[in-house]
């Protein structure tokens, strides 16, 4: 066993990604967060892990997907736009399949395993609201940690910045325009860590998610808090785009800002829908009456 720079390798040809240990290690920390969670509530826990098995390959299948039709702009000026990935699928360096490369979507994994979640809990008739909002407490905790694997890629940048927490990132892992180590030395030039602060932003999303889950619910609908999620992780992620510097562009616009601006106002509005006068009480009639 040999550690390396981005994992470990063994048996001199097996290496183990620093990445996928963190991003493991993300899931499982989430899943125990939950499956507690459920058991305080009264739920069987045994649901979490269940509902993970069905939500890991749909999350990892849409995670490329979404990184194959939106891919970044380091990717698409390096020659792999969405067509190229179309006409090279059996390419295991670069193309599609190649997961291993490197293109993964937090869109695309939330989007896939909320999917294989939801088949998971409509096949064993459970209340969809209630393991929604289980999954947005733990969510954030899973992204808190899961963030740090863009640290060890030396991923998830920003600008440049005069900050005395600013990152180092070596020539190799640089886009445009800070490729060149004449304009910009790797020794004094500093990116913001955006890594970092959607870590920190997660966490103590978590921890106002959790307070609201165990003192709150109780006057809130089930999936409320489950569009406060979907709100909180929106409206920071539109703001840390304004930094980021290897962005998704379609049509000229930044489509994760795009995404993001959509799914806070609809969020927020449909919270506000199920809240309108008189439809708490309605909702609550047809949940005793069914």
């Amino acid at each position: 066993m040999e550690f390396q720079k981005e994992g470990i390798l063994l048996f001199d040809s097996l290496q183990i990604r620093y990445y996928g240990l963190i991003i493991v290690f993300a899931m499982l920390v989430a899943a125990f967060a939950a499956a507690r969670l459920a058991k305080r509530a009264g739920h069987d826990p045994e649901h979490v892990w269940g509902g993970l098995t069905w939500a890991i390959i749909p999350g990892i299948i849409f995670a490329r997907l979404w990184f194959v039709l939106f891919p970044s702009q380091s990717v698409v000026e390096a020659g792999r736009d969405t067509a190229w990935f179309l006409q090279n699928i059996t390419d295991l360096q670069n193309g599609p399949l190649a997961i291993w490369s490197g293109g993964l979507s937090i869109f695309g994994a939330v989007l896939g395993g909320l999917l294989g979640a939801y088949l998971y809990v409509r096949r064993n008739k459970l209340p969809l609201g209630f393991w929604l909002d289980i999954a947005a407490v733990a969510l954030p905790l899973g992204q808190a940690i899961g963030r740090w694997a863009n640290f060890i890629n030396q991923e998830l940048y920003g600008t440049v910045t005069t900050l005395p927490w600013g990152l180092t990132i070596d020539s190799a892992h640089r886009v445009a325009p800070y490729k060149s180590i004449i304009d910009y030395p790797v020794a004094t030039t500093l990116f913001h860590p955006l890594f970092l602060y959607e870590s920190l932003w997660s966490l103590l999303a978590f921890i106002v998610l959790l307070n609201v889950f165990q003192r709150l619910r109780a006057r809130l609908l089930p999936g409320d808090i489950f569009l406060f999620y979907v709100a909180q992780y929106s409206f920071i992620r539109f703001l840390l785009e304004f930094l980021r510097v290897d962005v998704t562009l379609v049509g000229g616009i930044n489509w994760s800002q795009a995404v993001t601006a959509v799914l806070f106002v609809a969020s927020l509005l449909y919270f506000l829908y199920r809240h309108r006068p008189g439809a708490v009480a309605q909702t609550n009639a047809e949940s005793r009456a069914s």
